[in-house]
């Protein structure tokens, strides 16, 4: 079964906030197998032109433990805690080779 990479983009108004957010997220995600790969950092684009403003990486064991994650009590309470925190917040799931 394929891994699944579940690839955010997002643009962080309210970093106090978004701190909220922070702190529950990581465990809804640890409970549906998944691992931070990539989570703000330095960014380049080399080429196109998309500018994220901050980009996240996780990887799920399969697209379904990425899926489950996203409606999940935890993470539904992770997403509260963020409402308000970004200008934008796009979030996809793919499954990996």
């Amino acid at each position: 079964m394929p891994a699944a990479y579940l690839i955010v983009e997002s643009q962080i108004t309210d970093p106090e906030r978004f701190k909220a957010y922070m702190a529950l997220a990581p465990e809804a995600v640890k409970a549906f197998g998944g691992e931070y790969l990539v989570r703000g950092g330095r960014l380049h684009v080399l080429e196109g032109d998309w500018q994220p403003p901050r980009m996240t990486v996780l990887r799920f064991p399969d697209f379904e433990s990425a899926k489950a994650l996203y409606d999940s009590p935890a993470y539904v309470k992770a997403r509260a805690a963020r409402d308000g925190a970004t200008a934008m917040f796009n979030m996809v799931i793919v499954e990996g080779v």
